[in-house]
C-alpha cells in the first residue's frame, strides 16, 4: 500500500508538471496535496515496516518527537490543502467570470504558503497533546487499525479519487506515459528497441 501511495501521488505530480494544460489552480493544489500525501505517509510507514521486518518496536525519544512533529505537520497540511481546494472549486462555480482574476498564480502560491505557516503554528501543539495523552483509554488494536486507515489508506486513495474521474488528468497521464515510451524507444541502449530488432 505504501508503494501504491507513493507511486500514485508521484504520477499526479509528474503529470501536472509535464502537461501545460494542467497548469491551473486546481491542479497546482492537487500536486501540492500529492506531495504532502507522500510526505505524510513517509513519516510513519517506513519505520513501521522496519519494525515489522525486524520484530523490534523501539523508537528513541528524539525519533518519536521528530516523527510526531512531521506527522502532525503533514496531517494538518492535508486538511488545509483540502480546504483551499474546496475554496478554489467554490470560486470556480460561484464566480466563474472572476475566477481567473481572483485565483491567479500569486494567490495560489500565497494560499499554499499560508497553509504551511498555519500548520506549523497551530497543529504542532494540538497534535503533540493528542499523542502524549493517556494510552489507557484506547485499546492497542483499535488504535493501530485507526492509524493505518488514516495514514495509509486515505493517502493511497487520493490519487484514485482525484484522477480516475478527471478527464484532464487522464489525458495528462497518457501524455506523460507517451513521452516516457517515446524517449525509451529513441534511446540507443533501449531494451524495447533491442527486443523489436531481435524479433524482426
Amino acid at each position: 500500500m505504501y508503494l501504491i501511495t507513493v507511486f500514485g501521488n508521484l504520477l499526479i505530480i509528474l503529470a501536472v508538471s509535464s502537461d501545460s494544460h494542467l497548469h491551473t489552480p486546481m491542479y497546482f493544489f492537487l500536486s501540492n496535496l500529492s506531495f504532502v500525501d507522500i510526505c505524510f505517509t513517509s513519516t510513519t510507514i517506513p519505520k513501521m515496516l522496519w519494525n515489522i521486518q525486524t520484530q523490534r518496536k523501539v523508537i528513541t525519544y528524539e525519533g518519536c518527537i521528530t516523527q510526531m512533529y512531521f506527522f502532525t505537520l503533514f496531517a494538518g497540511l492535508d486538511i488545509l490543502l483540502l480546504t483551499v481546494m474546496a475554496y478554489d472549486r467554490f470560486m470556480a462555480i460561484c464566480h466563474p467570470l472572476h475566477y481567473t482574476v481572483i485565483m491567479n498564480p500569486q494567490v495560489c502560491e500565497l494560499l499554499v504558503l499560508v497553509s504551511w505557516v498555519i500548520i506549523v503554528s497551530l497543529f504542532y501543539c494540538t497534535g503533540l497533546g493528542v499523542y502524549l495523552s493517556s494510552a489507557g483509554t484506547h485499546s492497542f488494536h483499535s488504535s493501530a487499525t485507526a492509524s493505518v486507515m488514516y495514514t495509509v489508506v486515505t493517502s493511497m486513495l487520493n490519487p484514485f479519487i482525484y484522477s480516475l474521474r478527471n478527464k484532464d488528468l487522464k489525458k495528462g497521464l497518457k501524455k506523460l506515459f507517451r513521452k516516457i515510451i517515446i524517449k525509451e524507444l529513441q534511446s540507443p541502449s533501449s531494451t524495447i528497441q533491442e527486443g523489436i530488432q531481435t524479433s524482426a
